[in-house]
């Protein structure tokens, strides 16, 4: 169980705050509606004995953003305070007190000032588009022109918990790779700068009769200790300038391209690819925008180039009347089982719902793969750091077991 803290008011318009303990964010919402409160703000905290699990660094939001996560705990807020039958500019007005970040509370007084002056809500949103994507704003233009303002909020909601649960999961599967790595390269920079040059004092004087592999270890470490600062320059530079090549149209293309035919990872790519399009398709298509313009908000929030230049014949094939499964066979760039199930959804009118199962399928052959893949590369790193270090090991002791050899 979770302890959540929260604020509310009661029958009387009287703000009211507590904490309690329920298995989920929505089990919460029911726990405080059943005291007849109307929930307001409820977020994962602490009692007396445990530790906010909403901690941020003191660095977090430094350049006046709001987070994914502030956006996620503001949507369910207000999806749960509209639900209630409290109207949308008391609801904002609400909010827009109760937020602790000055970045978010000035967004929420603003966009509450223009609700209040007489703009719709997704106008209001869509003056802040560093912070409400065109996704966030589609769907609660089709809300509001729906009557569905409440459903449009919950699917966003969803839509950025499962959203963010994936981008947890990729983060936390990319964590020990990342540690070893670190501290495996660190004690390769200290062997080759601390280590090796104590030796080469020892060897100075051994001349030809050091091994090869000595030979080039030391000469490394020469360069290292001595260069160290130009090849720093040199990392940067070619880092900065194929970051700047990749940020070009044909550059990211490229990249793409060679991502999606790397073993293992390119099929990670593009199972996530295809859950992010099926799950915000899906999304979309339910809270009532046109497939026609929903295809095109998907292509802003598909990461990959050569993906999303796959959309293209998807829109024209729309158009003329051919659907969503035939140009996305042609393009052979999304799984034959997912072109399946969507086929059975067009030709069953359950497109949205297929569409749906699709993104479930892919979220857990995506977790499966993360797992398969971080199964295989942990032990390949532990190799090849061992490699390392044990090559630089062993010339050194060629060295030593070499001066029995050499001629006084």
């Amino acid at each position: 169980m979770t302890v959540f803290v929260y604020k509310a008011t009661d029958q009387n318009g009287r703000f009211v705050e507590g904490n309690l303990e329920a298995a989920n964010y929505h089990g919460a919402v029911k726990q405080i509606q059943k005291l007849n409160y109307f929930p307001i703000k409820v977020t994962e905290g602490k009692s007396g004995t445990g530790y906010s699990r909403g901690y941020k660094f003191p660095w977090t939001n430094l350049f006046g953003q709001v987070s994914q996560k502030e956006l996620l705990a503001l949507t369910q807020q207000l999806a749960t305070l509209v639900g209630a039958g409290i109207t949308l500019d008391a609801s904002l007005s609400s909010l827009t007190k109760l937020a602790e970040k000055e970045n978010l509370r000035a967004t929420l007084a603003d966009i509450h000032g223009r609700v209040h002056g007489g703009s719709s809500f997704a106008e209001a949103l869509s003056e802040h588009p560093k912070t409400f994507s065109k996704l966030y704003v589609n769907m609660i233009r089709a809300g509001e022109e729906g009557g569905v303002l409440t459903e449009s909020l919950d699917r966003l909601g969803q839509f950025m918990e499962k959203s963010e649960d994936l981008k947890n999961n990729v983060r936390a599967a990319m964590a020990y790779p990342a540690i070893l790595a670190l501290v495996g390269g660190a004690a390769v920079v200290v062997l080759i700068t601390v280590v090796i040059p104590r030796f080469s004092v020892l060897f100075q004087d051994m001349g030809t009769a050091l091994p090869l592999p000595t030979k080039l270890m030391l000469g490394l470490s020469a360069v290292v200790s001595n260069y160290w600062w130009l090849l720093l320059v040199l990392v940067i530079v070619i880092f900065a300038g194929f970051v700047s090549y990749i940020k070009t149209e044909h550059g990211k293309y490229r990249w793409d391209s060679l991502v999606l035919r790397l073993p293992l990872f390119g099929d990670l790519v593009r199972k996530i690819e295809v859950s992010r399009f099926s799950l915000t398709l899906s999304t979309l298509l339910k809270s009532g925008v046109p497939v026609l313009h929903a295809l095109g908000i998907v292509k802003t929030i598909l990461s990959n180039s050569v993906i999303v230049s796959a959309m293209n014949p998807l829109q024209s094939g729309l158009k003329s009347g051919k659907g969503l499964s035939g140009p996305l066979q042609q393009s052979g760039i999304f799984p034959p089982m997912a072109v399946h199930m969507i086929t059975v959804g067009e030709t069953s009118g359950t497109l949205d719902a297929m569409l749906a199962k699709v993104s479930k399928t892919y979220d857990k052959e995506v977790e499966l793969s993360i797992k398969q893949l971080m199964s295989l590369i942990e032990p390949l790193m532990i190799l090849l750091m061992a490699l390392i270090i044990g090559f630089i090991v062993i010339s050194m002791l060629l060295a030593i077991f070499s001066i029995n050899d050499i001629s006084f």
